[in-house]
């Protein structure tokens, strides 16, 4: 009887390594989706419903309004915003502090990760104690010259479980690159340690 008790829980547990995963990621895509199809969702103001007063809802048409701003944007962007609107527009920013703090720095942080200069492409090994102690990072900045540092780099230390971090300024001395891609390196420190190296 134990035998089979066992098997079944090791059945059991196998099952759980598979359902969970799957299913929390599924979980979170479907919520994130539908989060931003209804917050963003026209259809009741499009169409204002029947004689009931009920709305008429489409579902997607959210998740349509977004990619049809970005892609809009991105037109826009690339074809019509010319040197003198985007100066004007960033003149604009500097009478605004708070926004401007905001949004350069949702931007920036924006561009680090899908602009054409990704700031976290290179992963380093940093010894950080006498001890031997290492912490996985990624280096942003080269050439702190700038904030009269030279010889230092100033390297990104993202947190387990989290897309939050820390800047830290350190040695270029002590600072080893990995030979791994940026993504598998950040899969391993976000997933505190147990992915990403396969």
């Amino acid at each position: 009887m134990k035998k089979i008790l066992r098997i079944f829980f090791n059945y059991f547990i196998k099952g759980l390594l598979v359902v969970v995963p799957l299913g929390a990621a599924i979980f979170l895509i479907y919520w994130a989706v539908a989060y931003i199809d209804n917050a963003l969702n026209l259809s009741g103001i499009i169409w204002p419903g029947d004689s009931s007063g009920k709305h008429l809802y489409i579902p997607g048409l959210g998740i349509l309004n977004v990619l049809l701003i970005i892609l809009i944007a991105g037109v826009l962007v690339t074809n019509v915003i010319t040197e003198p609107i985007k100066r004007w527009f960033n003149r604009w920013l500097n009478r605004l502090p708070l926004f401007k703090f905001l949004y350069s720095s949702i931007k920036d942080l924006t561009e680090a990760f899908v602009g054409e200069e990704k700031k976290f492409n290179e992963p380093v090994l940093v010894e950080v104690n006498e001890f031997g102690l290492k912490k996985i990072g990624f280096l942003v900045q080269k050439d702190l010259s700038s904030l009269n540092l030279p010889g230092e780099v100033a390297v990104y230390f993202p947190y387990s479980y989290s897309f939050a971090g820390h800047v830290v300024i350190i040695s270029t001395d002590k600072v080893k690159h990995i030979d791994k891609s940026a993504a598998d390196m950040m899969k391993f420190v976000i997933s505190g340690g147990v992915s990403g190296l396969n």
